[in-house]
């Protein structure tokens, strides 16, 4: 139950992906001075040093973010994205990868909140430490849940500004957090309709994870948005991830023409062999 830790996959192509996006969505809020909550399910511990044994098990950012530092073509949506990597390491060198927690609070003005959930022990123990060591008033701004976010969620919809950005992402290594993961964005809606939800699923060789994105994209009566982006073809045995999506619900108006240019260039430049590709479509 508890054998999935981010950091062997922190910086790779669904990191990318998924963090762009957010990036972007954290942006579109903070042009309105009104405040919001972020609300993160599966917050794992915030923030990865990618020379960590954890990270260069696998070294997946060398075929994710490696890839695209020093890109002087890159399209706005990604420019961005980097510009927030690059904070985080400022002597130049990328050994640190802000996950979608601290993204989000390196954005937050001083009314903003963030509420994150882990309930790994391990991971939570760490998401704790890295806080403990940020600034008094990001401290204030922050509370750690122990427990299971699919769980948690409801209880804190609607927020109290009536604005916020709730993102869905958990390791799907469990097959129940694809039942699981449509439940909540359900329920969710119900609690709180104006809401901007970023559901990051992976493509993989299983039923569930094909069922969910069809069942995403024939939700009614919402607005979203989707885009896949797959790096090579599936692997022979079945095994790993070959790609994966972000289906976004009231997702910024600006966000779709951002991808029709970021998508193109990234499926090349992250492609591993010639089955890359990238999808995007939106409700009617």
């Amino acid at each position: 139950m508890f054998s999935y830790r981010h950091a062997f996959h922190a910086g790779n192509h669904a990191d990318v992906l998924k963090h762009s996006i957010l990036v972007q969505t954290l942006d579109y809020f903070n042009r309105k001075a009104t405040p919001y909550w972020f609300i993160d399910t599966h917050a794992g511990a915030g923030i990865y040093d990618l020379a960590d044994d954890w990270a260069t098990t696998n070294g997946e950012f060398v075929d994710g973010l490696d890839r695209l530092l020093g890109a002087e073509d890159a399209p706005g949506l990604i420019t961005r994205y980097l510009d927030e990597v690059r904070h985080f390491n400022p002597d130049g060198v990328a050994n640190f990868y802000p996950g979608s927690p601290w993204l989000a609070l390196r954005a937050l003005r001083d009314h903003d909140q963030l509420r994150l959930f882990e309930m790994h022990p391990s991971e939570v123990d760490v998401l704790k430490e890295n806080l403990a060591q940020q600034g008094r008033e990001a401290r204030k701004q922050t509370t750690i849940y122990e427990s299971d976010g699919f769980g948690g969620l409801k209880s804190l919809l609607p927020p109290a500004p009536r604005r916020g950005i709730i993102i869905i992402d958990p390791s799907y290594e469990d097959k129940a957090d694809y039942r699981r993961t449509l439940q909540a964005l359900k329920d969710s809606l119900q609690r709180f309709a104006t809401g901007c939800y970023l559901i990051w699923y992976p493509l993989v060789q299983r039923l569930e994870a094909q069922e969910l994105a069809r069942t995403l994209t024939r939700m009614k009566g919402i607005e979203w948005l989707n885009a896949t982006l797959t790096v090579r073809k599936p692997a022979s045995d079945g095994f790993g991830l070959h790609g994966s999506g972000m289906f976004v619900v009231n997702p910024p108006w600006t966000l779709h023409a951002e991808l029709e240019s970021a998508l193109p260039w990234l499926s090349k430049k992250l492609a591993q062999d010639d089955s890359a590709a990238f999808t995007l479509t939106k409700s009617a």
